[in-house]
């Protein structure tokens, strides 16, 4: 069941916090956008995952320009991660749909605490 339509204003502070985090980090938008855009913007839980992605991607391209254009990325290193990454996400994609929410939920947060106790003792 999908929640009635926000207006403009929210979308596009959920869109700038995850910008943020993903300049400011190289990384990590998705994690802020899935709940703002769960909660605070009124999408469905299902339809937040998959919107988050595709406004991840143009935010995480310039990002990694910005990092390439400053000397950050050595993209002989990075291929091999680009490629287990692609194979993950086609991976990901198709099981996404077969995936009971509960558990996506689940795992998300666990994603998400994994995530915070390693930026806290690592």
């Amino acid at each position: 069941m999908e929640k009635k339509q926000v207006g403009w204003v929210r979308p596009a502070v959920a869109g700038a916090a995850a910008g943020l985090v993903n300049g400011f980090f190289g990384g990590g938008g998705g994690m802020v956008l899935v709940p703002l855009l769960a909660g605070w913007c009124a999408l469905g839980q299902r339809k937040a995952f998959a919107t988050s992605v595709a406004i991840i991607l143009p935010l995480c391209v310039l990002s990694a320009a910005i990092y390439l254009f400053r000397g950050g990325v050595d993209l002989k290193t990075a291929l091999p991660y680009l490629a287990g990454g692609l194979l993950g996400g086609l991976l990901g994609g198709k099981l996404f749909q077969r995936m009971n929410m509960v558990w996506l939920r689940r795992l998300f947060a666990l994603l998400l605490l994994y995530g915070g106790v390693r930026s806290l003792f690592f």
